[in-house]
C-alpha cells in the first residue's frame, strides 16, 4: 500500500499538485462475489432483460400519455362527468361500475413492489435459496434493504410528469404498516419519493384490516379523483379477481369492459417471478383442445 501510495503521489506532483506521500490510499469497498449456479428464468426476464425494461417504459408512456390526455379534456371545468377508474364497493366483474370524482383532484395510484420499485437485493438472494415464501425473511428486507432497490425503468419519468400535471402520486402496498417508515425510505431512495405514510403511503391492514385492497382503494377514491392505477397483480385493481381459478382469472381480464380498462387507466407491469399470475396447471395453461405430438414421433 505504501508503494502504490507513493507512486500516485509522484504522479500527481509531475501534475502540478502536492501531496502527502506518506498517506496511503484506501482500498476500493470488496464487492461480494458472483454465486454460482443459475439465476431462474423469470428473474432472468424481469431483473436482467431488455425486453422487460422496454415492457415496462412502454407501460409508463402510456398511462402517462392517458393521464395527460384525460386532464385535458376531463377537468371539472370541461362539463364532461368525471368518473374515476375505481371500482364501486357494489361492483361485480360482469357489471363493473366506477366511482364518480365531481370535483376531486386528480391522483394516481400505484402498487410499489415490482410496479415502481424493484427488489433486487431480496431476490438476489431469494435466487440462491429453495424452499420458498418466507415471511419473517421478506419482513427482515422491509426493515433493512431500502438502499437494495432500483425504480422499475419508466418509473421515475412517469411519477415526475404526473406530479408535473398536478396529478397526486398514491403508493398502496401490502407491506407492513410496522415497517412504514423504511418503506418510505426506499421510496425516497429510489428517488420516486416523497411518500408520507397515512397520506400517500397505504399499507397492508390499513382502513380495513384486510390484506385486499379494495379497502384502500375506496378510502382514496373518497378524497381524490384516481384516474390511473399501475400494478403487477390483477388484485392491484379489484379484489374480485380474487378466489377465481386461473382460467376464470384470464377469461375475466379479457371480458369485454374489464378488458378496455388496460391501457385506459389500468396499467399492469411485467411480473414473471412470482404472485397470483402464477400457479396454473399444464391442463390449465395448455388446454387439451390445443394439444400437438409432432407427427414423426408418433408411434
Amino acid at each position: 500500500m505504501i508503494r502504490t501510495g507513493l507512486l500516485l503521489a509522484a504522479g500527481l506532483a509531475l501534475s502540478g499538485c502536492v501531496v502527502d506521500a506518506s498517506v496511503t490510499q484506501a482500498p476500493p469497498a470488496a464487492v461480494p462475489a458472483a454465486p454460482t449456479g443459475g439465476v431462474p428464468a423469470g428473474m432472468q426476464y424481469l431483473y436482467g432483460s431488455g425486453e422487460a425494461a422496454a415492457l415496462s417504459v412502454q407501460a409508463y408512456t402510456a398511462l402517462v400519455d392517458q393521464v395527460r390526455a384525460r386532464m385535458a379534456t376531463d377537468a371539472p371545468k370541461s362539463g364532461h362527468p368525471r368518473t374515476s377508474v375505481v371500482l364501486t364497493p357494489d361492483a361485480t366483474l360482469a357489471t363493473p361500475r366506477f366511482q364518480s370524482c365531481g370535483d376531486k383532484p386528480a391522483a394516481a395510484v400505484f402498487d410499489v413492489d415490482e410496479t415502481l420499485l424493484l427488489n433486487l437485493g431480496y431476490e438476489g438472494d431469494d435466487a440462491q435459496r429453495s424452499g420458498g415464501w418466507d415471511s419473517a425473511r421478506w419482513d427482515r428486507w422491509e426493515k433493512t434493504g431500502a438502499m437494495k432497490v432500483a425504480a422499475v425503468p419508466g418509473a421515475l419519468d412517469a411519477v415526475r410528469a404526473l406530479r408535473a400535471m398536478g396529478v397526486t402520486v398514491i403508493f398502496n402496498t401490502n407491506r407492513a404498516a410496522a415497517n412504514a417508515e423504511q418503506t418510505e425510505a426506499a421510496l425516497n431512495f429510489a428517488g420516486l419519493g416523497p411518500a408520507k405514510y397515512g397520506e400517500t403511503l397505504f399499507l397492508k391492514g390499513d382502513v380495513d384490516g384486510k390484506s385486499g385492497k379494495d379497502g384502500r382503494r375506496n378510502a382514496i377514491a373518497q378524497r381524490w379523483c384516481v384516474v390511473a392505477m399501475g400494478g403487477d397483480q390483477l388484485g392491484d385493481f379489484s379484489d374480485l379477481f380474487a378466489g377465481l381459478t386461473p382460467p376464470e382469472r384470464r377469461a375475466a381480464a379479457a371480458s369485454p369492459v374489464i378488458g378496455s380498462m388496460w391501457g385506459r387507466g389500468w396499467f399492469v407491469l411485467p411480473n414473471p417471478v412470482y404472485g397470483t399470475g402464477l400457479g396454473s396447471t399444464y391442463d390449465q395453461t395448455f388446454p387439451p383442445a390445443t394439444r400437438w405430438t409432432d407427427p414423426q414421433e408418433k408411434h
